[in-house]
């Protein structure tokens, strides 16, 4: 199989869903103890989430550049973003790296696509949320995305993020609000629901909304592991 090399640290509970999902994986196509071939480059969180919030996204790049080209020396035949805020640069570490990056947002437009859907509601990170590298995306195979409209909203939302799931703290009172973020997002005409921070999952499933929900780390793990065995 191809080896693959995971950018985490960003944060790193939800690293080890990647790393867990992507040996599942492996482990469901052959069985018996067979597991994935991977290397974990894993950057301090607080630099990623300094530089973006000071809008530095030069220093972002650097820092997960640097992440990229060791993995790359280190074996590495793809590459792995583990963080949906990550992809802001994706574009570009693509141009100047030899490896393949796996986009996230790819995966998840197939898996929308899939489902039969063209529009959907987005909780992730102030930047995915806000930014156009993500919605932009999303529009390339005619989904249209909605976010929360109150920017009080997004930011509570960044700030359980880093403060709480970021190191791992799970608040059931924050996990009723985002409830009611998701209801408002399906009352604003969101047809199912983007988990669109590799944390997020760690608080909401599936179980918890009426609709389709659609899991960002699940869905990028999976498609890691597509990667890793075409071919094999």
């Amino acid at each position: 199989m191809k080896k693959i090399g995971l950018v985490g640290g960003i944060s790193w509970t939800s690293t080890i869903d990647y790393y867990r999902l992507i040996n599942e994986g492996v482990n469901n196509q052959f069985g018996g103890i067979n597991f994935a071939e991977c290397i974990i480059y894993s950057v301090n969180f607080n630099d990623f989430v300094t530089n973006n919030t000071s809008g530095n996204w030069d220093a972002t790049y650097q820092l997960l550049y640097q992440a990229c080209i060791s993995l790359e020396k280190s074996g590495a035949e793809g590459i792995l973003l583990c963080a949906n805020t990550a992809h802001a640069v994706a574009d570009q570490l693509q141009q100047n790296i030899g490896l393949p990056i796996i986009h996230i947002v790819d995966a998840l437009a197939a898996e929308i696509s899939r489902s039969g859907l063209n529009q959907i509601g987005l909780l992730g990170t102030k930047f995915t949320m806000e930014m156009d590298f993500y919605k932009d995306r999303l529009a390339q195979s005619g989904i249209k995305t909605l976010v929360p409209a109150r920017s009080e909203t997004r930011d509570y939302i960044q700030q359980t993020l880093k403060e709480e799931l970021g190191k791992g703290i799970i608040n059931p009172e924050t996990k009723q609000s985002y409830l009611s973020i998701i209801t408002q997002l399906v009352e604003d005409g969101a047809q199912g629901i983007v988990l669109g921070c590799t944390e997020i999952p760690m608080l909401i499933s599936s179980n918890d909304v009426a609709g389709p929900v659609f899991d960002t780390t699940a869905i990028h793990a999976a498609s890691a592991v597509d990667f890793m065995l075409a071919n094999y």
